[in-house]
Order: C-alpha cells, then sequence, then structure tokens
C-alpha cells in the first residue's frame, strides 16, 4: 500500500529557448507595428486637422464679450502691451478690453502721434512742443521743447529722440526715461540736406537720419548714421557713415531690428545691416505705383494698383533680406492695411476687413454695421478684440 501512495517522479524537457525568443520578438514586433500605426494615425489626424484649420476661411464669429464705448470722432486706437490705447487732441486713456481705465493723461495737442517699442510709449504733439513719456503703469516723464517738434522716437528702455527744425536748420535732441536732456545739437546737413526722418534702434545705441537735398536743382537724398557705442566715440558727431541715393526722395526710414533698417523710398525700399557701421544690403524696387507701405519687426509689405480691373490691388510682403514671402490679389476697396501682432495681414475699411495669413490664406472677411476702428489679435489663432464705433468686442472666429 505504501508503494502504491508514492508519488512518481517524471523528467521535464527542456524548453526551446530558440523558439521563445522568436515568438518573443515576433509579438514585440506587432506591438511596434501597432504603436507605430497608431502615431502615424494620430499624426494624419492631427497634420490634416491643423490643414483644414490653416487653410479654413471664415466670416462668421461669436462674441466672447462686448463692452460700450463712448469716444470722440477724432479718437485714435492702438495695441500697446496688449490693452488699448485711446489718444485724441485732449488728452490719451489706456484700458484694457473690458473698458476699465489703467490710466490717462490729459493734453492739448493739435497734431497727436505716437511711438511704441516694447514697454514704452511716447505721445507727442507734432509741429508742437509737448511730448510724453509713458509706460503701461503710467506717466514717466514729460517734455517741453524750445522748438517745433518734427518727429519722436522712443527706444526699448526709455530713452527719446527728438526731431526738431526751425527756420532752416534741423535739430535732434535725446532725453532719458524721466525726461532729462541728455544731448542736443544742430544737424549740420548744408552739404547732404535737410532732415526729414529719423530711426532710433530698439537699444537706443543706433539712430539714423534722412535728409533731402535740393538745392543744385536736382533731388537727392543722404542717410546719415549715427552710433552711441564704442565704436562712435572716436567719430565726429558719432557719426559712423553715410550714403547719398540720386533722384531719390527718402520720406521714413525705420529700424526694424537692432541691425538692420529699411528706408522706404518713392522708388522702393532701401534695406541695410550691420551693428556697428551699417552698408547697403539690398533693395525692393517698386514696379508699380505704391498705395501703401506697412512692416513690423518681421516683414515688409506694399500695396500696389492692379492693371485688372476685376481684381484693383496687389499686395507684395518681404522679409528683412527683400526677399519675397508673398504676392496677393485682392479687390476690396481700403482706407488701412497693417500687420497684426501675429503676423497676419489685416487690410480694413469702415465697414469691413479682410484677414490673409503670410502664407496668402484668406482667413477671415466681415462686414459691420458699425464703423470699425482697429482690429487686435489675440491669444490662439482664432481670437481677436474688434473695436467699432460704440463697442469693444472679443470675439472668437467660427
Amino acid at each position: 500500500m505504501a508503494e502504491n501512495n508514492k508519488r512518481g517522479f517524471h523528467a521535464v524537457e527542456e524548453p526551446d529557448m530558440e523558439e521563445y525568443e522568436r515568438k518573443l520578438r515576433k509579438h514585440r514586433i506587432k506591438v511596434v507595428r501597432r504603436t507605430i500605426i497608431l502615431i502615424v494615425i494620430v499624426l494624419g489626424v492631427s497634420a490634416g486637422l491643423w490643414v483644414f484649420m490653416a487653410l479654413r476661411h471664415y466670416e462668421n464669429f461669436d462674441v466672447r464679450s462686448a463692452v460700450d464705448r463712448a469716444d470722440t470722432e477724432a479718437t485714435k486706437f492702438a495695441n500697446f502691451g496688449g490693452n488699448i490705447l485711446k489718444y485724441s487732441n485732449d488728452g490719451a486713456f489706456y484700458t484694457d478690453a473690458a473698458n476699465e481705465l489703467i490710466w490717462n493723461q490729459t493734453y492739448e495737442m493739435t497734431d497727436p502721434q505716437i511711438d511704441i517699442c516694447e514697454d514704452y510709449l511716447t505721445i507727442y504733439d507734432k509741429k508742437g512742443t509737448m511730448i510724453y513719456i509713458m509706460t503701461r503703469e503710467g506717466i514717466l516723464g514729460g517734455i517741453e521743447t524750445t522748438m517745433p517738434i518734427q518727429q519722436v522716437c522712443v527706444a526699448s528702455q526709455g530713452t527719446v529722440a527728438v526731431l526738431m527744425k526751425k527756420d532752416a536748420s534741423g535739430y535732434l535732441a535725446m532725453y532719458d526715461k524721466a525726461g532729462t536732456k541728455l544731448t542736443e545739437g544742430e544737424i549740420h546737413g548744408a552739404k547732404k540736406g535737410y532732415p526729414i526722418a529719423i530711426a532710433l534702434s530698439s537699444d537706443a545705441l543706433r539712430l539714423a537720419v534722412a535728409m533731402l537735398d535740393i538745392n543744385d536743382g536736382s533731388i537727392k537724398s543722404t542717410i546719415a548714421f549715427y552710433n552711441f557705442g564704442t565704436v562712435g566715440e572716436s567719430e565726429i558727431d558719432h557719426v559712423v557713415g553715410a550714403q547719398t541715393f540720386p533722384d531719390t526722395v527718402i520720406p521714413e526710414i525705420a529700424y526694424l531690428s537692432d541691425n538692420r533698417l529699411a528706408a522706404f523710398s518713392d522708388t522702393g525700399v532701401i534695406l541695410f545691416e550691420g551693428s556697428q557701421k551699417p552698408k547697403q544690403s539690398g533693395t525692393i524696387p517698386f514696379e508699380k505705383e505704391v498705395k501703401s507701405i506697412f512692416y513690423n519687426d518681421n516683414y515688409i509689405g506694399c500695396v500696389t494698383g492692379n492693371d485688372d480691373e476685376a481684381v484693383t490691388h496687389h499686395i507684395s510682403v518681404y522679409d528683412l533680406n527683400g526677399k519675397s514671402v508673398l504676392e496677393k490679389d485682392f479687390t476690396m476697396e481700403y482706407t488701412g492695411v497693417e500687420f497684426l501682432a501675429n503676423n497676419e495681414i489685416c487690410i480694413t475699411n469702415e465697414n469691413a476687413c479682410d484677414i490673409y495669413t503670410i502664407h496668402g490664406i484668406y482667413k477671415f472677411h466681415h462686414e459691420f454695421e458699425q464703423t470699425l476702428y482697429k482690429i487686435i489679435s489675440g491669444s490662439g489663432a482664432l481670437n481677436y478684440t474688434f473695436i467699432l464705433e460704440d463697442t469693444t468686442e472679443k470675439i472668437r472666429l467660427k
């Protein structure tokens, strides 16, 4: 009996490790394939959704919030620090999109103009004598000049350059952000002409002056470059270079970055590059009569007429190297064109707007019942603020 109850012992076959590893590899390959297929599907759906959103044209929107306003007809609007600057002949108001007052400044100006660089703003009376230096928190300083103001530029740390005129002479003054005068002097342009425009780099180390000369019966323009850093210390009056352009009028110049300047002439855009002694780096010639010029820190745009009666306007956009990035026809009669903060192109008239992406996609069109003053792009690709005659609306395209 005892022997019958004894358990028997049996030999166990050794597993086939090669077969086991083969099956394991096969399983792993299946898992990897499934994962790759899933990733491809997700990426494909995401890419398809992105393309759909990027190519989509909108004509409607949801109003997320609306605030009533009461402004004078002469009020102008600007985007400053993500909020709304309203300014007119008798004062400036800085509000958020809900029309809540952040600060206000009263004044009396005949022709109020503004210049903005990052966190600093100047409001000045063209052909007058008053300048106010502001930030998002309020006023920093005020300046009263002794000569009529022609143009004011502000830098990213609040330094202010002022071009003034008296009789046949031009004068340049520099102030700090509190309004304290740093330097002032006459621009000696007897051989180069009368100063008509200035541009100040955002770091305030570089200044350019455009001068027009018609003394000898012909027209020519000269751009003089000043450097207030170590490079300019050894130069007379800090002038590190100048270039003359015959048969050319240059009414406007602008530093688009600290080392890139654009000069807007009657024949095209002249590009300069160089952080110490700028040199001409390219040109954008105008083949047709230009109706509008607009620019930001990344692009330069111009609107010209079109020979096609059905498509009356043509828009061209270039990068800072002068390379074409967009050519587009449009038909809407317009009163304003500008780059929004997101680099989109906004074309407006009193009651309608067109918005194009920098890639030329016709993104949005709408006709308003109220007069349209300003459009400000918001966070996200579909959010905007519409400043209309009586209301400010925060909207989302749909």
